[in-house]
């Protein structure tokens, strides 16, 4: 039977602070493809290598529909991050490697545009998502990597309570290359930061 986009599922919004996580939509490509464009230079030495039609619409659907089935089956949650009061894009945040059973976990990952870079937009985000994925999703356990030499995502990580346990050796093709990351990580119960968090 063919599934009608209308009548997809897609995760709740949510409401930090300073900005408003949801899910992305057909009709963010543009936005999304111009901000992506002016910080190609910015994002590309913390991310997998590009693909050819990285910013094209061919690759944007294909990005859609990995989205939607990731939601699906309960895998991972993407959401792009808007400016709440003016409503600009500024990035996306992904909860991913969604595991429950004896583990409850699950792995955060960002991106922000060049020009929103250090306005604590994204320490926002992730502070957000975090209070939904252990008070909503009932998690345990969130994990992020980070290459060493990320000060501004080690920076986030830091303020959002996360904790660094340890390094991990080759752990992620970026950019091309094998790069070492730290791993970092937050429990369900951990004191920190905690933001006033509600659903759209």
């Amino acid at each position: 039977m063919l599934k009608l986009p209308l009548l997809r599922r897609e995760p709740p919004a949510l409401e930090g602070r300073r900005v408003r996580l949801r899910a992305p939509r057909n009709s963010d490509f543009s936005a999304w493809s111009a901000l992506r464009r002016e910080s190609r230079g910015f994002l590309e030495p913390w991310e997998p290598r590009w693909a050819g039609d990285e910013l094209d619409r061919s690759g944007w659907r294909r990005r859609m529909r990995r989205y939607h089935e990731d939601f699906e089956a309960g895998i991972a949650i993407a959401y792009l991050i808007f400016e709440k009061e003016a409503g600009r894009l500024v990035g996306g945040i992904t909860l991913g490697n969604i595991r429950y059973g004896v583990a409850q976990s699950a792995q955060i990952g960002y991106w922000t545009g060049e020009r929103h870079a250090g306005r604590g937009y994204m320490q926002d985000a992730v502070r957000t998502l975090v209070v939904h994925a252990f008070e909503t999703m009932r998690l345990h356990r969130i994990e992020a990597a980070c290459i060493p030499g990320n000060v501004r995502s080690i920076r986030v990580l830091e303020k959002a309570g996360f904790e660094r346990e340890g390094l991990l050796r080759s752990y992620l093709r970026i950019n091309g290359v094998w790069q070492d990351h730290y791993i970092y990580a937050r429990v369900a119960g951990d004191p920190g930061p905690a933001p006033a968090r509600r659903e759209a």
